[in-house]
């Protein structure tokens, strides 16, 4: 018998794939997943617009964990889609949506807000860019007048994450690779996240990546305009880009991808209850 979850990565998987897809079918087995889940996630809209003769908007997933009583939830925001040729962060999305849901005791310090397709129609497109011709990924803190990138922003200003995260696929790299930003611990969870995904697809360990510096598979520097928190964030969150190979096959993608979040977020709950007991 097919589980509910096969249906719903099999149909993403078709979707992602598609151009020409509506908005409502790319995201229909994301909502089949949390449509299934117990009351640890829900789903809603972060707003709309108009794209011509068609209306679109950016689907927000929450899951709640758990958590003590009277005990802050960490806050992190987890983005995938802003591409719209790179499937597998998508994908990746309803993977580890069914990872939490399986496992709520890994996560029960959280409340982590998942964006699963940031450019909907370059997604429905698949192309890179939205429909407006801009790199949606160059637009943050600019005064873009694409809508995407004024929701988004909008959401990064009022929801004050502790950690932002970033799926994207490099069509240039043979292997995995990441960019660290924000806080200064931030390179202290990306290196052993990148370490936990070498089980699905190595990690690029030349000395450029993109253009940028690397070390074991870590930059620095990056992109300006890439999604980020707002400037002069204080707190400054952690901000990891986490970059797959677009040429692996996407199912080692995405399980790399899982593994990477899985172990970023056990490691920076470690930290934050190292850091408390000091």
């Amino acid at each position: 018998m097919t589980s509910s979850f096969q249906r719903s990565e099999a149909g993403l998987r078709s979707a992602a794939a598609t151009p020409g897809r509506s908005l409502k079918q790319l995201l229909l087995p994301v909502f089949e997943q949390v449509g299934t889940s117990t009351q640890n996630l829900t789903a809603d809209s972060i707003g709309f617009w108009r794209a011509g003769a068609n209306r679109y908007w950016l689907p927000r997933i929450v899951f709640r964990g758990a958590g003590e009583v009277g005990e802050p939830y960490i806050r992190i925001g987890i983005f995938a889609g802003i591409h719209g040729d790179e499937p597998a962060g998508v994908e990746a999305i309803v993977d580890f949506l069914n990872y939490m849901e399986a496992n709520p005791f890994l996560f029960r310090a959280y409340r982590i807000h998942l964006y699963p397709v940031c450019n909907p129609t370059g997604l429905e497109d698949g192309t890179r860019h939205a429909r407006s011709g801009h790199d949606l990924n160059r637009e943050f803190w600019r005064g873009s007048s694409d809508p995407e990138i004024g929701l988004l922003e909008r959401e990064l200003l009022t929801q004050k994450f502790d950690g932002l995260i970033a799926l994207h696929s490099d069509d240039t790299s043979d292997g995995l690779y990441g960019f660290a930003r924000g806080h200064t611990l931030t390179e202290h969870l990306l290196r052993p996240a990148l370490a936990a995904a070498q089980a699905a697809l190595p990690v690029n360990l030349g000395p450029m990546i993109d253009g940028f510096h690397a070390v074991d598979g870590i930059i620095h520097s990056g992109y300006d305009g890439i999604l980020s928190a707002p400037p002069g964030a204080a707190p400054a969150p952690f901000e990891i880009v986490l970059e797959s190979p677009h040429h692996a096959p996407v199912d080692l993608q995405r399980t790399a991808f899982v593994l990477a979040l899985t172990e970023i977020l056990r490691e920076y709950r470690r930290l934050v209850s190292y850091a408390a007991n000091i």
